[in-house]
């Protein structure tokens, strides 16, 4: 009788226990890897935008993610060297500046997720397959803007 008694006492404490270990837990932190060829200081606007945008959608920098900034301020040398650093520090997802950014990135890793921001055409570069599917790793943002003038055209010639 007492060995059902303690046997029943510690299944009690156990599933009493179980839920606040389990809100004790700490939230999983998204580490961002930011790549660029610019100084940091000079793109204090554009990055504290994009901190804020992070904030709009919920996250919290040093609670829920920690940003990676790895700046090579022009110097090609470095720039292999921050893109495999971010690679060993396993960050979850890799932001790329420029063209040359998302090219190191791309022949650096192959399975962490690259989100371009490049002024050309990426299908032209060979960053990805096409804009509807890109394939690879490799996603973002591109500024199409040769590509889009006869589109604007014909948009200016309907208007008028």
């Amino acid at each position: 009788m007492r060995r059902k008694i303690v046997f029943s006492l510690l299944i009690t404490v156990l599933l009493t226990a179980a839920p606040l270990a389990e809100a004790q837990q700490p939230a999983k932190m998204f580490r961002i890897g930011v790549l660029t060829g610019s100084s940091l200081s000079s793109q204090l606007a554009r990055n504290e935008a994009f901190r804020q945008g992070l904030r709009e959608l919920g996250y919290v920098e040093g609670k829920d993610i920690l940003i990676e900034w790895r700046s090579y301020e022009g110097n090609r040398e470095r720039q292999r060297a921050f893109a495999d650093e971010l690679v060993r520090l396993k960050v979850d997802v890799i932001v790329a500046v420029g063209s040359g950014d998302i090219q190191t990135a791309k022949e650096t890793t192959s399975t962490i997720p690259i989100v371009m921001m490049v002024g050309g055409d990426p299908v032209a570069s060979g960053f990805i397959a096409s804009l509807a599917r890109p394939g690879g790793n490799i996603t973002g943002l591109a500024t199409l803007r040769p590509e889009l003038s006869g589109k604007r055209l014909e948009l200016l010639k309907e208007i008028v």
